[in-house]
């Protein structure tokens, strides 16, 4: 029940309508028996920066941020985690308070903002539940904001080789130009490679993981060509596709057919929702049964 002292978390965006967040979120606060809601905000571009503000105002406790606000929203924090730093995108916001600071002797209330990407530590997560990816070699296909969160969280996580393939080659090479730069000056030293897609096959064969970020077979494309077929994947090779509209993607039906192990892309929601949670509270998320509330509003 809603009362006096129910705290607020939520998730801002433009559009919002179609947000799977609270579902999963106001499940694991009801699992936990805590006095916290969980809520969308719809936000448009240009009240950024007062959001953020009237957010620290009403003392609301964190804040999810999805498309397009999650760079824009970075110049308005006051710290950003070195992970979010390097990505350059914001999907977690926490609000730390210091009203329990006993040396405020005006009974001012400040608030701090923090700004974390936990979309690639979902990513990682989902494939850490099927095997280690430690001195693995990972090709990820794509080069948008999806990739770019992913390959600099599992860049950053102890595996030996990552290859990047795009359509776009020079978006490839961009992106790991980047990661080099990045990981170099964080002391990360590890193999980086930007391909075309042509190479897809010839680093398939040499790879432990894959993971496509591409839009190829969302919902309501769900007939598209797959990236990879069965013949270009091998039993043994972890495949990921972080679509999760529909859970069986072209990618997913066709590693089952090379009998490699799989990762659903609604994993990867599922786990950057837990890791927020954990910002936000200071505590472990019931897993458990935030992915079956998850899988419910997906209709899976």
């Amino acid at each position: 029940m809603v009362d006096g002292k129910t705290r607020i978390l939520g998730v801002i965006g433009d559009p919002i309508e179609h947000t799977f967040s609270p579902a999963m979120q106001n499940a694991g606060l009801d699992a936990l028996n805590l006095n916290y809601i969980y809520l969308p905000f719809h936000v448009k571009p240009n009240g950024l920066k007062e959001c953020i503000e009237g957010a620290k105002a009403m003392g609301i406790q964190g804040l999810n941020v999805t498309i397009p606000h999650k760079t824009n929203v970075m110049k308005h924090l006051d710290e950003i985690d070195q992970v979010a730093s390097m990505i350059g995108a914001v999907n977690t916001i926490q609000f730390i308070s210091d009203e329990n600071n006993e040396s405020n002797q005006n009974n001012e209330i400040n608030v701090t903002t923090k700004g974390f990407n936990t979309d690639g530590y979902g990513c990682l997560r989902a494939i850490n539940e099927k095997t280690s990816i430690n001195k693995k070699k990972v090709t990820i296909t794509g080069a948008g904001g999806a990739a770019r969160a992913v390959a600099f969280q599992i860049a950053s996580s102890g595996i030996d080789e990552l290859s990047i393939l795009n359509r776009n080659f020079t978006k490839a090479e961009s992106l790991a130009n980047d990661l080099r730069s990045n990981l170099s000056n964080a002391g990360i030293d590890i193999s980086i490679n930007s391909c075309e897609m042509d190479y897809l096959k010839k680093e398939l064969d040499s790879s432990d993981i894959f993971i496509d970020t591409t839009p190829i077979g969302m919902y309501p494309n769900v007939n598209d060509k797959p990236i990879a077929s069965a013949d270009m994947l091998h039993e043994g090779l972890v495949v990921n596709d972080i679509v999760y509209t529909p859970m069986e993607t072209s990618l997913i039906k066709e590693a089952k057919k090379a009998n490699a192990q799989v990762v659903y892309g609604y994993e990867m929601l599922l786990y950057q929702g837990i890791r927020s949670f954990e910002i936000w509270l200071g505590r472990d998320a019931p897993a458990d049964v935030m992915e079956k509330a998850l899988l419910d509003v997906l209709g899976i």
